[in-house]
Parts: structure tokens; sequence; C-alpha cells
């Protein structure tokens, strides 16, 4: 679908969800989820994705239709629009929307719905939920690159979008991507649980740029602030409802491992409220048999996927996963 950058979208029911009641949250019993009969993958940002099995796994979980019951959608609704009178969204600047709307390309569809429905649903939660920090970081987080290696902007153009943004906004949206790919990588969240008992002795983290591999580097600090936008971005990521039979999608395994690692360090500061599944059957899903036959896939497993598919995608870029933390 074709957006303006200037124009903010009316979020879906799960998204308003979130904003309004701060976290992530199953719907199950609430909705109704059905397959997109002949979903196109390639219009979204799976579209670089390759091998036929993985294609159709990840069709089966993104490709889903929504419908909400009345009394529920309509609770939602009422709730989203007491926040947004009670919280007015900043205005962003002008300059800033014009360079996303002159020289970038958003027209690309993301899990549910546009990329600049998911871009926009970062910034109101963060304005919302996180307000010790700039939502412009999470309106621009993707911008330098996805995990897929779909780009709405060119390298040249860092200059120009530097200028739009202080020095803190421009930090954490240049390194927004590596952390990302980081993260689904495994090894960052395996040493930064193994040191959640000395969080504060983190001084820094060495990493390559997504978009052109050069170097850079941000402080201990900026890290964990980073990983709280990280989480953010995760939550528009999970299934609107029956989490408890889609443990092993990829989202939600990075969401709650990152979760619980960043809470125990005590570096949780976005308000992110989030129930595990305790049990429960399928209900009122009907995605086909690929659909059913993809919640089988041990959560073990689909990480381990997960983890070969971040290494190609990198490798197929010349982008390095290496890093390194610095210990106090």
């Amino acid at each position: 679908m074709k957006q303006s950058a200037a124009v903010r979208p009316d979020p879906s029911y799960q998204r308003k969800a979130a904003i309004a009641f701060g976290g992530a949250f199953d719907h199950t019993g609430k909705v109704q989820v059905e397959g997109i009969p002949n979903f196109d993958l390639d219009r979204t940002i799976f579209q670089t994705l390759e091998g036929t099995a993985a294609r159709k796994v990840m069709a089966a979980r993104v490709g889903k239709e929504v419908h909400w019951d009345e009394a529920p959608a309509a609770e939602v609704q009422k709730a989203y629009d007491e926040t947004r009178e009670k919280v007015e969204l900043p205005p962003i600047d002008p300059a800033l929307l014009g360079f996303m709307i002159e020289e970038c390309d958003f027209d690309v569809e993301h899990a549910d719905g546009s990329f600049l429905d998911h871009l926009y649903f970062g910034y109101e939660y963060t304005v919302q939920h996180y307000p010790q920090h700039s939502a412009l970081v999470m309106l621009l987080h993707s911008i330098l690159g996805t995990g897929t290696n779909t780009f709405a902007m060119t390298a040249d153009k860092m200059p120009r979008l530097r200028e739009l943004m202080d020095d803190f906004e421009w930090r954490q949206v240049e390194a927004f991507p590596s952390i990302l790919r980081l993260l689904y990588a495994g090894p960052l969240r395996e040493e930064l649980r193994a040191n959640t008992h000395r969080a504060d002795d983190l001084v820094s983290i060495k990493m390559h740029r997504v978009i052109d591999n050069e170097p850079i580097e941000m402080t201990g600090e900026d890290l964990w602030i980073a990983l709280n936008y990280q989480l953010i971005h995760l939550v528009d990521f999970l299934p609107v409802s029956n989490w408890s039979t889609h443990q092993n999608d990829t989202s939600f395994i990075i969401f709650r491992d990152l979760f619980d690692m960043v809470r125990k360090a005590g570096k949780l500061e976005a308000n992110i409220e989030y129930t595990p599944a305790n049990g429960g059957s399928r209900e009122r899903e009907s995605t086909g048999l690929v659909g059913w036959l993809s919640t089988l896939i041990p959560v073990s497993v689909s990480e381990r996927m997960t983890r070969k598919s971040i290494a190609r995608f990198s490798e197929r870029i010349g982008h390095s996963l290496d890093y390194e933390i610095t210990w106090r």
C-alpha cells in the first residue's frame, strides 16, 4: 500500500491495545484468525528469505487476517482514544518528514499492515511508555536496514539524515539494525545473560553498522537503553492470540529471552507488561495445514534456523556479526 510518511496511520486493534494498556497481550478468545488467501511474501520485509520450506513457514506465520469481536474491539478503541486524549504526540520535524518522503522508500508491507504502520506504532508506544528517551528513535529505527536486508534508504544519504537528529538519536538509530541482528544471532544474548549480576559494569560495545559494515561503538548505558527500544520493537511482532501454540515464533522467542534478561539485569526501563502463556489450546485460528505444522517445530530448532538465517543475510551484504563488549 502507498502511504505518506507525513500521515500517521490508524493502528490495528492489537497495536492500540499495546499502546493503551502498555505491553504485549494474548488476545485469545477475542479474535478470529484466518490465513490470507494467495498471500504474497514478496510484498513484505521477508521478501529476501530463501528456501521453499522457510518461505512457506514464514508466509503461514505472517500471512494472517485478524477479525476482532465487537465488544473487545470497542473496549480497546475506547482505551486508545482516552490515551490519545491524555498524552499528546509531539510534532515531528517537517524537514525529517520531508526526508522520509523524498529520500526513502517505505513501500513494503510489515507483518501486519505497512512498514510505516510499524514505525509509527513504535513511535506512539515510546511516547506513552518510554518517555525518558526520544520516541524519534523508534520512528527511524529500521531506516538503515532491517534484519532481512531491506533498506529504506542508501548509505550515501546518511550525512543528510544525521543532520536531522541529535547525537543520542543518531547513536541509537545507526546501531539499531546491528543490535537486532546480534540478538537473533545468539552470542550477545548469551553473554549479557551470563553477566546480569554486573550489568552496571558494561562499559561499551563495538560492532559493525549493517548498511555499510563500518565499525561503530556505544556505551554500556546506551546499550541497555537500546535493548529497551528493541523490546518495544518486538512487541509489534508477537502473535495476536494463542500464545501457547506459537512459542516457536522467532520474534516471540527473542522477546521472551530478552525481556527476562533485561529485567533480571535491573535494566527494564520501558513500561512493558507481559505475562507468559500458561497452557491452553488453539482457539479460533484457521491458517491451514502449513500454519498448523509450523507450530510443531521445537523452539530450539526454530532458534537454530534463525541464527543460520541471520548469518546468511549478513554474509550476503558483507556485514560482520562480530562484536566486542568491554566489562569494567
